[in-house]
């Protein structure tokens, strides 16, 4: 069938949206995708709402008539900008995609109290669109034991199929996750630290940009070796996989001192040696790894993990694929999957008891 994938990350960006014809399984031909930027006045309705959410007791966050404002309005927001996305990009296609695949925003993700949070009116969007819409793709594999995340490693087995040697795939995203793929079809996946998230939110506090674009400023600057260490210090590096991370389980403080060039560089730096820490718990080195995300634009970033990973890096643009529309196309093949009741997920993936099937269906 022919979905419409829409994927709005933790980077606060915007909506990537991708139609993908699939069968959920081995059939997987791309089709046309956009990107749909958010306006500054929204990514300030998401951060407030990230902060609102992240200072907010479980049981409020799961009851939405209990929600304050910021959250009500962020998800009023949401549906909305998906909506007119979403309209505005299939007015413009032939044919018209039978399921959309709608991850929404997340807010929050407490793995450790089995509970994660994506705003959008998953109902609403399918009868303004007049399409069926699955969503809530993350809460069954959290029931099941699992972390709720990361749910695209799945899609990337997919879509390279059988190996030579063993490779990770990363997610150069808000947060950064890797899947590790051997040569006997075994997988691993999880959440690496922060790729982009850390190094946008210093960008809109020291200066006039959202991002670092390509690196610039991070190039200009030099990393401070104590900071950089302090930020290595965090307790996550020492679990075990798989895990996951919320948007906010790191924070500035250990750069807060430096200049705006000094600390864009140590934090670029950090998604690197983050990452390679992450290598370092897989089962072998991998042989090459493969750049997804828009952290892949980042060249200074880039310039890191190629240097401390110690593996051979490859942009996913250069082996076809779509980059931008990557995560996006994930969901629409997870859509897929969620109908036909396949796994959207593994025990090595997000540590769920068993393979897990998930979304909601919300009818047209």
């Amino acid at each position: 069938m022919l979905v419409l994938g829409m994927m709005s990350g933790t980077s606060l960006d915007g909506i990537d949206l991708a139609l993908l014809d699939t069968d959920g399984e081995e059939k997987i031909t791309t089709g046309a995708s956009v990107f749909f930027a958010y306006q500054p006045s929204d990514r300030d309705i998401l951060r407030a709402a990230l902060l609102c959410a992240d200072g907010l007791p479980t049981d409020i966050l799961t009851s939405r008539a209990a929600w304050p404002t910021p959250l009500i309005a962020a998800e009023t927001l949401i549906t909305q900008r998906h909506f007119e996305a979403a309209r505005d990009f299939l007015s413009q296609e032939k044919r018209q995609p039978q399921l959309i695949g709608f991850h929404g925003q997340t807010l929050t993700h407490r793995p450790d109290e089995a509970m994660t949070l994506q705003i959008g009116d998953g109902a609403a969007l399918a009868a303004q669109l007049n399409i069926d819409v699955i969503g809530d793709f993350r809460s069954a594999d959290m029931r099941a034991g699992g972390q709720g995340a990361p749910l695209v490693p799945l899609f990337h087995a997919a879509l390279i199929g059988p190996l030579e040697a063993p490779l990770g795939v990363v997610n150069l995203g808000g947060i950064a996750n890797v899947t590790y793929l051997e040569t006997d079809g075994a997988i691993l996946a999880f959440d690496t630290g922060p790729a982009n998230a850390l190094l946008d939110d210093w960008m809109v506090q020291n200066t006039d940009h959202a991002y670092d674009a390509n690196g610039a400023l991070a190039a200009q600057g030099q990393v401070d070796e104590a900071a950089l260490a302090a930020l290595m210090q965090h307790d996550y590096f020492a679990k075990a996989p798989p895990k996951s991370l919320d948007r906010l389980d790191f924070d500035l403080a250990p750069v807060a001192h430096l200049s705006a060039a000094d600390g864009a560089a140590t934090l670029t730096a950090f998604s690197a040696q983050a990452l390679a820490a992450g290598l370092a718990q897989c089962p072998q080195q991998p042989s090459r790894l493969i750049l997804c995300g828009g952290g892949r634009h980042n060249a200074s970033l880039c310039q890191h993990i190629s240097r401390v990973s110690g593996c051979a890096v490859v942009l996913c643009d250069d082996l076809g694929w779509a980059g931008d529309a990557l995560e996006a196309q994930a969901f629409a093949w997870l859509a897929a999957r969620s109908l036909r009741g396949l796994p959207l997920s593994l025990p090595q993936t997000t540590g769920a008891r068993q393979p897990v099937t998930g979304g909601i269906l919300f009818k047209a």
